[in-house]
């Protein structure tokens, strides 16, 4: 027997073979909008896994069709509906899908549209796996720029379209692509969640990896889009209250880091990010970001979208200071526990700096749309020629605790200002890291015998909790147990008994929530020996 493992971070089952989801996959096909419009059309080009992955694209989501799967929604409210963190697998989305008349579930966010979008891919027999971008861009114009603003202190605003998601799940399908060419096949990007419409609806893909990667963003379908998920430039403004707006940085690096998947037979993460891209800040890197803006607009925006007082050396500031800053954290960040960073400031220059520092905090979601600014601070600091210096910032649970949403993500700012007028945004994405849920499983398991695992949890923070809740998930069903409140600080655990039908793989969930938080989750992998064989 394999000894179980135990991971403690969020993970999803995408399967494709459990019953009747050949049937669902199939009745989610005949009703798209393209089998509606033509049916005949539709039934016929089947057999090509391009269409087909496209039609999946777009009934994963339901924005544009009642019968897709799933309704898209990023706040921090879900009424009565399930928050998108509860799902712990495809299938049971899928049923209750079936169950309500194929209207859409509610809700869903990336990787839970990701995870249907496996289950139904595979399940129909196209290879698929899915695939996580951090620091993804929304690009909403498709300019390869995503342009973000801020007040004179630090805080976020809220101005136009574009976004950084913290991360961004989308599936790739393995084909050929005969449309383009042999030296487009292999792994083909499909989204479907609903972020942008294509040829008027919510659909993305399939764009060859290849493509985005050589920036041969006018290729079907939607390359450009997915180019610019993983390799757009930011553009940081600051808006002032005259109504100027002043460009203070250009960073060409962030975008498109530690692209993921799950590597085959394990749990390890393998990381893929030279498929999709050339090495940031390498010359091959540049040259294809501008022949990609050179074939979608003629220009390169980070060099056209520049404000009105802009000019060469303004520019050269923008990228190089003279200004070096960077957050850095003192120990790991734990859910209650308070957070100590460290901002260190370095003058670049051969004379002295003083530097205006605007602090500012606020409780994010994994969007980075920004929920409450929580902390907000000014200091001054002077700088000596080539002088650095660490200053600590504390941001307690008192702080945090009562704004911080499911997501568990906060977003730390530092406009930093010179007397000449030079200017620095330094900018860090906290995740509160939850070690709350763990689970033993025995050393071996078999079919048909009853076995018991221990499920370990607790209350991380420094006030107590009730309404705790363990909702455990295995073989596609779910069980919900209530359990006792919790004091500061205070562990407990339970026994839960199970009888696996089936000899393989199984993995079981154990998803925590209380009056304070939500959704903590934890999950366990076993592998079920066959009936008498122990």
């Amino acid at each position: 027997m394999v000894p179980a493992t135990t991971r403690s971070r969020t993970r999803q089952d995408s399967l494709g073979f459990q019953d009747n989801m050949l049937n669902l996959a199939l009745m989610l096909l005949d009703l798209s909008l393209y089998h509606r419009q033509d049916p005949g059309g539709d039934t016929s080009r089947r057999s090509d896994p391009r269409y087909v992955g496209r039609v999946i694209s777009s009934m994963v989501n339901g924005n544009d069709n009642d019968n897709g799967v799933l309704e898209g929604k990023w706040s921090e409210e879900f009424a009565h509906h399930e928050n998108p963190s509860r799902w712990d697998g495809s299938v049971a989305i899928l049923r209750k899908w079936a169950q309500d008349n194929f209207r859409p579930v509610q809700y869903g966010q990336c990787w839970v549209f990701a995870g249907v979008g496996g289950t139904v891919l595979r399940c129909l027999g196209i290879p698929t796996r899915l695939v996580t971008n951090f620091n993804s861009a929304h690009d909403a114009d498709t300019n390869f720029s995503i342009d973000k603003y801020y007040d004179p202190s630090g805080k976020s605003i809220k101005r136009g379209q574009d976004s950084v998601w913290d991360y961004h799940v989308w599936n790739e399908c393995w084909f050929t692509r005969r449309d383009l060419g042999n030296a487009y096949c292999g792994w083909q990007v499909v989204d479907g969640t609903p972020q942008e419409k294509s040829q008027g609806i919510y659909q993305c893909g399939p764009a060859s990896v290849l493509a985005v990667k050589q920036g041969d963003v006018r290729l079907n379908y939607d390359t450009g889009f997915v180019f610019s998920e993983v390799n757009a430039d930011i553009n940081r403004w600051v808006i002032y209250p005259d109504g100027r707006q002043v460009r203070v940085y250009c960073d060409t690096t962030s975008i498109g880091s530690h692209i993921s998947t799950k590597a085959v037979g394990s749990n390890y993460r393998v990381d893929i990010t030279n498929n999709y891209k050339y090495p940031e800040g390498s010359a091959e890197e540049r040259n294809i970001y501008r022949k990609a803006c050179s074939q979608m607009y003629g220009s390169t925006p980070s060099e056209s979208r520049m404000s009105t007082t802009d000019d060469a050396s303004a520019s050269e500031l923008i990228t190089h200071p003279g200004l070096f800053g960077k957050f850095k954290l003192a120990q790991p960040p734990i859910l209650g526990k308070d957070i100590n960073l460290i901002l260190t400031l370095a003058n670049l220059a051969p004379e002295p700096k003083t530097i205006t520092v605007n602090l500012s905090v606020s409780s994010v979601l994994y969007t980075r749309t920004a929920i409450r600014e929580i902390l907000k601070e000014v200091m001054t600091v002077s700088l000596g020629n080539k002088e650095e210096k660490h200053l600590p910032l504390r941001i307690t649970y008192g702080h945090y605790g009562a704004s911080l949403t499911d997501d568990k993500k906060l977003l730390v700012t530092a406009l930093c200002d010179v007397v000449d007028g030079v200017k620095l945004l330094v900018e860090k994405a906290i995740t509160l890291e939850t070690q709350n849920v763990s689970i033993t499983a025995p050393p071996s398991v078999v079919a048909n015998k009853p076995a018991t695992v221990e499920i370990f949890y607790a209350n991380p923070l420094p006030e107590p909790v009730d309404n705790c809740v363990l909702l455990v998930t295995l073989m596609g069903q779910a069980v919900k147990i209530n359990v006792a409140a919790l004091a500061p600080g205070e562990k407990s655990k339970i026994f839960f008994e199970f009888t696996p039908r089936s000899a393989g793989a199984m993995q079981l969930h154990v998803d925590f929530s209380c009056n304070k938080f939500q959704h903590i989750k934890g999950f366990v992998l076993m592998n079920v020996a066959p009936a008498g064989s122990m």
